[in-house]
């Protein structure tokens, strides 16, 4: 038995190693993968930054944008309909510049002979024209007028009131009446920011009246006074044509030397130059008119919308509205609010409710995301005309659409987001590509020279042929794998040893290199703050506070590695 068992072991051994040695051939005969392979394996590019991409002087023609805009010409222009919408004007800014401006249909559609709109025809704004309040309320917070945008209304119309029944309820001691505790309904924080940002509650309309009711301020403060707040203040979205006309008109009796459309006349439009823009159609405004229909083709009133029209009554032309568009990004010659002032005004306020039909409010806007931005906005409707302004504040970009019908179904989508579809991307790979100016500093020798940070990486800056300062990564740290332009920065000096982060042109906002992710997102556009000069005239390291990372240290010269 023993002995047969061994020659059984024998066999089985023989066996496994003829097994073996047949897959070691086998292995070794398999094509191998080149080392090159290997690497465009392990080093993974994924999403290109920057991702908001930094406003730049552009040098044209950019044959991306020129594409855009051609495609939003087409956008628009298919959108024209003899009966439903005869005429449009639209208008893109960039800065203080128009980059484009489209003229469609007719402005009489019932008269063929009729000639085709311009950038000067008058349209009226409908909606438009909260902007209007919400700029002198603005404007007299800057000025120290207003204390707070959050001061209540009852400040400033000392017999406003109205019942809040879904606010919360306040708990009060009464010592006199014996009782522990007793309740009061919470006083309506109706806020000037509230009402202005479609926060305040207050109802769509007064109370048995139209768009039409000739009534005064007065006189729709005791129409509030049994009236109910349709939500708590500051908790949901609301449309309110109440809160701007009020607003506009008890700032004007508080702060104006005459009327709110006298004020805003003074203050904004003629310091704009909107020579084009105002309240009253007389028969000269309307000679200039594209004319309004509804869905019928028949022709719309120009009624006036008597107490409210600080809600709707006005009109403006392309022109005009371009004016105010550069203004609230910050680029018009003439301002009108501080760069400060203007940010507060631009923030969206709130998210609205899943029914309402923009994501966010703000003051006076409806704001969207699209393709990741924030595109602040105003719509307007109003018998006969459709019309939108539009900003996406972090591209200095603005779009005016002014339209005489009806504006085209949602199923046909929304213009304004086809337009921006093409134009956002296009303004992107634009400044992505541009040709980045860097400052020099006065005199590069203070910071060339070698660096570490706790001996674990190491950097060399030096200065190229323009004085730009260039730094490097070097030493064992250093992946080879990672392509050499991603390991180099260029540094744009802002102010006495302050500099910033530059990559040129697209970069991956995440390389993955092996099992490590590496961002360069995070690290562009980052500051750098040289320490003061040491006796020697040179800086003896820097901070970078937006990476966390201090003391980033001069060294005397460059150490020898280990390999």
């Amino acid at each position: 038995m023993k002995v047969k068992w061994t020659k059984l072991g024998m066999v089985v051994f023989l066996l496994i190693s003829l097994v073996m040695t047949g897959c070691f051939i086998w292995q070794y005969r398999m094509p191998k993968l080149k080392i090159d392979n290997v690497v465009n394996i392990e080093v993974k590019e994924e999403k290109m930054c920057p991702r908001f991409p930094e406003p730049v002087l552009l040098e044209h023609p950019i044959p991306a944008l020129k594409e855009a805009l051609e495609k939003i010409d087409v956008v628009l222009r298919l959108s024209i309909h003899d009966t439903t919408l005869p005429a449009l004007s639209a208008i893109v800014v960039f800065n203080d510049s128009v980059l484009w401006n489209g003229n469609f249909g007719r402005r009489n559609g019932s008269d063929p002979s009729s000639p085709p709109p311009n950038e000067y025809t008058v349209y009226r704004i409908a909606s438009l024209s909260k902007i209007f309040p919400t700029l002198m309320l603005y404007k007299l917070w800057e000025e120290g007028k207003v204390a707070s945008l959050d001061d209540p209304l009852e400040k400033y119309a000392a017999n406003f009131t109205i019942k809040n029944p879904l606010g919360k309820r306040r708990e009060v001691v009464d010592v006199k009446a014996g009782s522990d505790r007793d309740t009061q309904p919470r006083s309506p924080s109706v806020t000037l920011r509230r009402m202005a940002g479609q926060l305040s509650g207050l109802p769509r309309r007064l109370r048995a009246t139209n768009l039409l009711w000739g009534g005064d301020t007065e006189a729709a403060i005791d129409l509030l006074q049994d009236d109910i707040l349709v939500a708590d203040p500051g908790t949901k979205c609301h449309y309110s044509n109440v809160a701007f006309s009020l607003l506009a008109n008890v700032l004007a009796e508080n702060f104006a030397k005459s009327d709110y459309e006298s004020w805003v006349s003074d203050n904004i439009l003629e310091q704009l130059g909107m020579e084009d823009t105002g309240f009253d159609i007389t028969p000269a405004i309307q000679s200039q008119m594209a004319v309004g229909v509804y869905s019928s083709g028949q022709s719309a009133p120009l009624y006036d919308l008597g107490w409210y029209r600080p809600a709707g009554q006005m009109y403006s032309t392309a022109a005009d509205m371009a004016k105010l568009a550069m203004v609230l990004l910050g680029a018009y010659s003439r301002p009108l609010l501080q760069q400060d002032t203007l940010k507060t005004l631009l923030t969206p306020l709130f998210r609205c409710h899943q029914g309402y039909f923009a994501n966010y409010t703000g003051t006076p806007w409806e704001v969207n995301e699209q393709l990741d931005y924030e595109v602040v906005r105003k719509d307007g409707d109003l018998d006969g005309y459709a019309t939108t302004f539009s900003l996406v504040p972090r591209l200095k970009l603005g779009l005016v659409v002014l339209m005489a019908g009806v504006r085209p179904p949602a199923m046909d989508g929304d213009l304004v987001n086809r337009a921006y579809s093409h134009l956002i991307p296009a303004m992107e790979s634009a400044f992505r590509n541009a040709q980045r100016k860097l400052s020099p500093p006065p005199d590069p020798t203070p910071y060339v020279g070698l660096f570490t940070y706790q001996n674990m990486t190491f950097y060399e800056i030096k200065a190229s042929l323009g004085g730009v300062l260039v730094m490097q990564q070097f030493g064992p740290q250093v992946d080879t794998t990672m392509l050499a332009k991603y390991r180099t920065i260029r540094l744009d000096f802002l102010q006495e040893r302050v500099f910033r982060v530059v990559f040129e042109g697209e970069y991956p906002c995440k390389l993955k290199v092996n099992s490590m992710s590496v961002s360069l997102e995070t690290q562009d556009r980052q500051l750098f703050n040289f320490y003061y000069f040491n006796k020697k005239g040179v800086s003896p390291g820097f901070d970078s506070p937006g990476l966390n990372t201090y003391k980033v240290l001069r060294i005397a010269r460059r150490p020898i590695f280990n390999s």
